[in-house]
């Protein structure tokens, strides 16, 4: 479905699984919404997220928004219950990129995986009312 497994899918899948278990969600209890920077080659990101949450473009539960993510930041993920309620906003600063990009030049798949899942600095998340 997505071609190749850069480092930007297995941060979406981090971002995901850390939504999954801080939501106490189940699958396809979750609907995303995701925020694109024109600084961010790919919004690779949000297959990722699709991957943990089971949000999906098709079940409406996966958004990509119009609206451009802040300056500063590659994306904005909005992840909240899909009955309502109290979310968590995650923004991937553009400094990541530079810790992404040797990653996929330097390792194979399960490498970029390993590498993102123990990188500090990737990601902040706050909660969102």
């Amino acid at each position: 479905m997505h071609g190749a497994f850069g480092a930007f899918i297995p941060l979406g899948i981090r971002i995901g699984l850390d939504a999954v278990a801080h939501l106490d969600a189940k699958p396809r209890e979750l609907t995303v919404t995701y925020y694109d920077s024109d600084k961010s080659p790919c919004a690779c990101f949000a297959d990722g997220v699709a991957i943990a949450t089971f949000a999906s473009v098709g079940q409406r539960t996966l958004m990509i928004a119009p609206e451009r993510a802040p300056e500063g930041a590659a994306a904005v993920i909005v992840i909240r219950p899909r009955q309502g309620g109290a979310g968590l906003k995650y923004t991937i600063p553009l400094s990541a990129l530079a810790k992404l990009g040797p990653m996929n030049k330097d390792l194979d798949p399960r490498g970029r995986y390993d590498a993102v899942m123990a990188a500090d600095g990737l990601y902040q998340v706050e909660p969102t009312p």
